[in-house]
């Protein structure tokens, strides 16, 4: 077990299960019994939780010592200090004895059947590594407000098309050595980019997983550094893609995907790569242009008007 963490119960008993569910959880006791319940209550019931409670300093160990009393699939790994979400999915799956892995967070919920159907889908495809499926937005309340279809690994490249409901093979993890500690924020989407390169994906086109956005999710200056780090792995990305058509598309759709960082130089490389791609695109290239323009007016502005006050 990773230094600074300890364990409180867990199966020793019997065989190891089929899945292993990783739930990180960082002062996130407004969700966490209904995230924990939704994982209980799967139709496919041969999996272990462990929970891993990351510096915590709310209601959640309570929480989670409750639901570990009722339950014996369930394990407490406890870190100290925090680790952060890469750091604490990494200290639950080295930990992890089920040959199919998973995680959830402590705010979503899983539908009754999710676990089932992607174990199907493994078990029906042999040779692929990890299945991934279609999932509906929640708010705050429990209210859907919108559904994502999920895209095929091929498309990874132009954006993260995995989603939130996912099942891979223990050597997807083993191969990749887990989550990259440097990427918080953007862990899934490095971790999905590099298994792309080694391993094959199935789409199950299902609604399997409830995913909750919430106001107060993410600041405007964390979101702003997760925008810059997936520029960072994009960029990594193509540096081994050949095909010079495709790394432009690839630049000019994460380009003008950004609301808070203008990606300029996405947007230079990929018109100076392919002019015909960039006036094709010109308008909305011109509309992204304006909207950082005023935006980053706006914030001078501001700046100005708070100094002079």
């Amino acid at each position: 077990m990773d230094k600074g963490a300890h364990s409180i119960g867990g199966p020793g008993r019997g065989a190891s299960p089929r899945v292993s569910i990783v739930l990180p959880v960082h002062n996130g006791a407004a969700f966490l019994d209904d995230a924990i319940q939704s994982v209980l209550d799967q139709t496919f019931a041969d999996f272990e939780l462990i929970c891993v409670d990351d510096g915590s300093t709310d209601s959640t160990p309570a929480i989670l010592t409750r639901h570990a009393a009722a339950d014996e699939r369930i394990r407490i790994i406890t870190n100290r200090p925090n680790k952060g979400l890469p750091g604490a999915l990494n200290t639950g799956f080295a930990a992890a004895r089920g040959p199919l892995h998973t995680w959830t967070s402590d705010d979503n919920i899983a539908r009754p059947h999710m676990l089932e159907r992607l174990v199907q889908t493994l078990d029906a495809n042999p040779d692929a590594a990890i299945a991934h499926a279609n999932y509906s937005v929640i708010d705050g309340q429990g209210r859907i407000i919108g559904f994502q279809k999920v895209g095929p690994a091929s498309e990874i490249l132009f954006g993260n098309r995995i989603g939130a409901a996912f099942l891979y093979r223990a050597k997807v993890t083993e191969v990749l050595g887990g989550y990259d500690t440097a990427l918080f924020g953007v862990e899934d989407y490095d971790f999905w980019l590099r298994a792309a390169r080694r391993f094959r994906f199935v789409t199950l086109d299902e609604d399997l997983y409830l995913y909750r956005r919430h106001e107060g999710s993410l600041t405007d200056t964390r979101a702003l550094r997760i925008h810059r780090l997936v520029g960072q792995i994009i960029r990594r990305e193509l540096a081994a893609v050949d095909d010079a058509g495709l790394r432009a598309r690839v630049l000019l759709e994460h380009g003008l995907a950004s609301r808070l960082d203008a990606r300029l130089g996405m947007l230079w490389q990929a018109c100076k790569a392919r002019p015909g791609l960039g006036l094709a695109k010109a308008p909305a290239i011109a509309r992204h242009l304006l909207f950082h323009l005023v935006r980053a007016i706006s914030a001078s502005l501001a700046g100005l008007r708070q100094r002079t006050a």
